[in-house]
This record gives structure tokens, C-alpha cells and sequence, in this order.
């Protein structure tokens, strides 16, 4: 399945049904009098959070949605009935903008929310409602209202408790695919994550979601290389695992390229609670391990944690951590530890 995040769609709820002109015709009733019912309401746009989404891959074939039009009224008093309603069913996630990409409307956090993007139209009266002593047999109705019509933008920002961060390679994907059932694509090339990917990790008989999104690199902000179009699905993270990869020359400063993105993107991402971590440190010898971890302590001013996805060097550790934090973060009424050396 394709991973889409961003979809325009334009909505338009049904119109309501026209009022009837009838009157009643019966043998042996001389004077019957106007009978025409009302129109019925026509259809609402509504959007609705659903289990087992985690894509706006549909939005990408139909980006048009109408609501049925209420049906006329009828002789004999007979209400027209409504039209039906268009439900957009989306992920957990997702929030919903106006045009202009920047007014939230609503946002779906949990299964089962719904929200009423357009209201149908009311229907009309029929010629029953303007009968008066002075106007005993009205011939007029009204017809329906329109509906409502906008154009909106669908914005998915996943649902998870700890997300990845880092340089392209800096080993996110491969250390997705070590603790949870993911199957990112892992390759030895930068930008081989081109889409977010989620997973369950599980510790300690505790399971939390893990996102990982693809790398960035310097200017990312700006639009280089991927960009940062991808960090909204950290937004909502508890916690994020900042990857710096030991066979970077400089650690210090791939770190800093990573953090000076997040200042630049804003939206709260460069003051969420942060682990370091030195990945991939099975290609080290043991001085280069000490060295690069001094060095990237001295950058992000707390002790790092040292990692390996392929040997499994330190990934409990790192788990615990990251359980650790969300537990807390949660509310959690277990007493839990968190080692405040990694804690940003």
C-alpha cells in the first residue's frame, strides 16, 4: 500500500427537497383544502475516524464527494424523506484544514470521532404552511435550500508514542525493523526511507508505537533532499530518539544539523523530551567508541546511549528508556525508573 499524508478533496452536501402544491381530493369532500408536505433535508458531509486506516491513499482516486439531494415533499401531508449523508472515513490522525491549508477545522485523535463538515439544506415548505384565514387554498411552495460546497485539505500526522529522528543512514529503519515487525526497506544509500513507517516495540511486557521518518539533512527546512514535510508524524510523539551514526567523522556536528532542522520547523518539536543515542556502533573499536561518544556528549549536552541494531548491543537498554518516559508521560500509576543521564 502507498503511504499518502496530504489530500485536497472538495465536498458538497445535498440540497434540500422542494415543498409540494397538492390539495386534498376526495369524494364527498367539497372543501379538502391544501395537503402538499415539505421537502425532505438533503444530505450531510461528515468525516469520520476509523480503525485499521493508516494512509490517505484513498483520497488520492476520489477527491470528489456529494450528498444526496432530499427528496420532495408529496399530497396527502407526506414529508419528503432525507437524502443520504456522505461519511469520508479517515485514520486516527488526521486533521482536516480549510482551503487556505493552514485553518484547522477538526482533528481526530481517537476511533470513533465523527465531525460534520457541511450541513445539508433545509427542506422546503409545502403549501400547507401558508394557508390562512384569508388564503384558504394557497398554489405556492418553497424549494429547497442548497447545500453547502467547500474545498478541504486531509493532513494525517500518525499516532505514536516515540519517534525516530536522525541523518539519512544514521540506522532509524534498521533499528525499527530489529525491535518491532516492521519491514522498512534498508539499504546502503541515504534516503532509502522515502515515507513513514510505524511499528510496535515491545519491553517488559509493555508495548509502545515507534514512527520513523525518513533523514534529514542541512536546509532541510528549506526544502533539501526530502525536506521536512515528514515531521509532523513526530508532532504527537512522547518522546524522540535522536539516531547519530558512529560512522559519521563528526558527531557533534550531524547532531546539531538535526537539532538546528527542528528549531526551524517549530510546532514544539525542539522542546519534546529527546534521548540521544550512537548508533551502529558495532563498526567501532572500543577507542573510537569512547571518542565519538565523548564528543557527541559534549554536543548534546547529556550522556548519549550507545546502540547496535544488527548485534542488539544495547537496544533493551534503549527501549526501557524510551518505555520509561512514555509511562511517565502517560500518567502512569506504576512506579517506573527513568534515568535522568539520557533524559533531555
Amino acid at each position: 500500500m502507498k503511504f499518502l499524508d496530504q489530500a485536497k478533496v472538495y465536498i458538497r452536501s445535498g440540497d434540500g427537497g422542494a415543498g409540494s402544491v397538492s390539495f386534498r381530493r376526495e369524494k364527498f369532500l367539497e372543501f379538502g383544502g391544501p395537503d402538499g408536505g415539505d421537502g425532505g433535508r438533503g444530505g450531510d458531509v461528515w468525516a469520520e475516524a476509523v480503525d485499521g486506516l493508516n494512509t490517505l491513499i484513498d483520497y488520492r482516486y476520489q477527491q470528489h464527494f456529494r450528498a444526496k439531494t432530499g427528496m420532495h415533499g408529496m399530497g396527502r401531508n407526506m414529508t419528503g424523506g432525507k437524502g443520504a449523508d456522505v461519511i469520508l472515513k479517515v485514520p486516527v490522525g488526521t486533521q482536516v484544514f480549510e482551503e487556505d491549508n493552514e485553518t484547522l477545522i477538526c482533528d481526530f485523535t481517537v476511533v470513533g470521532q465523527r465531525y460534520r463538515l457541511a450541513k445539508g439544506g433545509n427542506g422546503g415548505f409545502g403549501n400547507l404552511h401558508f394557508k390562512t384565514s384569508t388564503n384558504q387554498a394557497p398554489r405556492r411552495a418553497n424549494p429547497g435550500l442548497e447545500g453547502e460546497e467547500r474545498n478541504l485539505w486531509l493532513r494525517l500526522k500518525l499516532i505514536a508514542d516515540a519517534g525516530l529522528l536522525g541523518k539519512p543512514n544514521a540506522g532509524k529503519s534498521t533499528f525499527l525493523a530489529s525491535v518491532t515487525a516492521a519491514k522498512p526497506k534498508i539499504a546502503d544509500y541515504p534516503f532509502t526511507t522515502l515515507h513513514p513507517n510505524l511499528g510496535v516495540a515491545r519491553v517488559d511486557a509493555r508495548e509502545f508505537v515507534i514512527a520513523d521518518i525518513p533523514g534529514l539533512i542541512e536546509g532541510a527546512h528549506e526544502g533539501v533532499g526530502i525536506g521536512d514535510r515528514f515531521l509532523g508524524h513526530v508532532e504527537r510523539t512522547r518522546v524522540l530518539l535522536h539516531l547519530v551514526s558512529a560512522q559519521e567523522e563528526n558527531v557533534a556536528e550531524a547532531y546539531r544539523t538535526v537539532r538546528t532542522e527542528l528549531e526551524a520547523y517549530g510546532h514544539g518539536l525542539a522542546d519534546k523530551l529527546e534521548i540521544v543515542a550512537l548508533s551502529q556502533i558495532d563498526t567501532l573499536d572500543p577507542a573510537s567508541r569512547k571518542k565519538k561518544a565523548a564528543a557527541l556528549k559534549k554536543a548534546a549536552g547529556r550522556e548519549p546511549m550507545l546502540l547496535s541494531a544488527v548485534s542488539r548491543e544495547g537496544v533493551e537498554q534503549v527501549l526501557r528508556a524510551l518505555s520509561a518516559i512514555i509511562l511517565e508521560s502517560r500518567g502512569s500509576e506504576a512506579p517506573v525508573e527513568v534515568d535522568t543521564r539520557f533524559k533531555y
